[in-house]
C-alpha cells in the first residue's frame, strides 16, 4: 500500500475527510524525514495545534465545570494536555503507523516515542483546523479526550496546602506550621486531626484518614476563613 492510500485509510478510520491531503501528509512529516527529503516538517502545524487544543479544552472545561475556579480548571487542563496524556491518545489513534521518519529515527523506533507521538497529535489538530475548521476539532476531541475530562479517574485533587503556602509567601515574615491535635481509631482505620498555624495563629483545623488529607483539609479551612475576610 502506497503512502497516499494509507492516508485515505487513516481518514476512514477516524471519520475525517481532508480537502487538502498534502496538509494531512505534512502533519505526519517528522523533521528528520523533512531534512532528508527537503520538504516541510510538521513543527509549524504542531505550534498551531497546541494553541487550538488549549482553546478547545479550555472552552470545554469552562462549559462543563461551571462551579470550579480558575486554579482547578488550569490544573485539569494541564493534566489532560500534557505529553503523556496526548501520547495515550496518539497511540489509540495509531498515529505512529503513519509517521514519516528519517532513517535514524526509524532505527531508534521514533514512531513509539511519546514526545514524537504527542507532537504529531498536535500537528494533526493543526492540520484539521486549517482544513476543516474548529468544529471538526471538537469532533476528534469529543471522541478521544473530552470523555476522560469528565471521568473521575482524571479528577484534579485541589492542593489547598500549596494555595495556602502561596498566600503566606506573599508576606515573607510569616510562617506555616501543621500540628497534630489527635490521632484516634485502630491501626487499620486511623482518623487524624491537624491544625494549621500562621505564625502562632490557628487558621484552620482538618480531619482525614491520613495526615496528608488532614493537612489539606486544615489548609482548606484556613483559605475559606481568609476568603470570607
Amino acid at each position: 500500500m502506497d503512502y497516499l492510500n494509507k492516508l485515505v485509510e487513516f481518514q476512514k478510520s477516524h471519520d475525517l475527510v481532508f480537502k487538502d491531503i498534502d496538509l494531512l501528509k505534512k502533519a505526519f512529516t517528522h523533521s528528520s524525514y523533512a531534512n532528508e527529503h527537503n520538504v516541510d516538517c510538521n513543527e509549524r502545524l504542531e505550534f498551531l495545534g497546541d494553541a487550538v487544543l488549549q482553546i478547545a479544552v479550555s472552552e470545554f472545561l469552562f462549559e462543563n465545570f461551571p462551579n470550579e475556579d480558575e486554579g482547578f480548571l488550569s490544573k485539569k487542563r494541564a493534566k489532560n494536555v500534557c505529553e503523556s496524556a496526548l501520547c495515550v491518545i496518539a497511540k489509540k489513534m495509531n498515529l505512529g503507523d503513519y509517521l514519516l521518519l528519517g532513517r535514524g529515527e526509524e532505527q531508534s523506533n521514533g514512531d513509539k516515542k511519546c514526545s514524537t507521538l504527542s507532537n504529531t497529535f498536535e500537528a494533526l489538530l493543526g492540520a484539521i483546523y486549517l482544513d476543516r475548521g474548529f468544529n471538526e476539532i471538537f469532533k476528534i476531541l469529543d471522541r478521544y479526550l473530552f470523555t476522560q475530562l469528565l471521568d473521575d479517574q482524571f479528577a484534579v485533587e485541589r492542593d489547598y496546602k500549596s494555595s495556602f503556602q502561596e498566600y503566606v509567601q506573599s508576606d515573607t515574615k510569616r510562617s506555616i506550621d501543621y500540628r497534630l491535635i489527635s490521632e484516634t481509631g485502630p491501626a487499620h482505620n486511623k482518623l487524624f486531626e491537624i491544625a494549621v498555624y500562621m505564625d502562632e495563629i490557628r487558621m484552620g483545623v482538618g480531619k482525614g484518614k491520613t495526615k496528608k488529607e488532614a493537612e489539606q483539609n486544615s489548609a482548606k479551612e484556613a483559605l475559606t476563613k481568609l476568603a470570607s475576610k
